[in-house]
């Protein structure tokens, strides 16, 4: 059965959709903005500060679903500018350590609210 994720110290979703669902043992997430719920709005900086802040609201959702940033299989990146990837690498090696998950990144033509990266994740419950 599914359910819905809410996680409360992720910022509100920008639309009609949720912060992730849970199928049975498996967790699927939206794609996380660089938006702080204590600034209520895109953290300032750039791609390394934004990497930062989505990877904090996906653990975020991850653990409200049960899961946790050990249990993700994959993610998807969306950077607004290739030219930005090398610096997105070295935040996002600094969450995925070991065993990293699948991941496929690449950029995008425009980003909601001019941010430079969204990350959505596909994991399973914590066992």
């Amino acid at each position: 059965m599914k359910s819905i994720i809410h996680a409360e110290r992720a910022p509100t979703a920008i639309g009609p959709y949720s912060h992730g669902t849970r199928y049975g043992n498996l967790i699927f997430t939206s794609g996380q903005l660089p938006v702080c719920k204590d600034k209520g709005g895109v953290v300032d900086g750039g791609i390394s500060e934004q990497s930062v802040q989505c990877l904090e609201n996906l653990k975020y959702v991850l653990e409200a679903g049960g899961g946790s940033l050990d249990t993700v299989l994959k993610t998807t990146c969306y950077l607004s500018e290739i030219s930005d990837f090398a610096a997105f690498n070295e935040v996002y090696k600094t969450y995925f350590k070991t065993d990293c998950p699948a991941r496929s990144c690449f950029a995008v033509k425009d980003l909601p609210l001019g941010v430079k990266v969204e990350i959505e994740a596909i994991a399973h419950v914590n066992d």
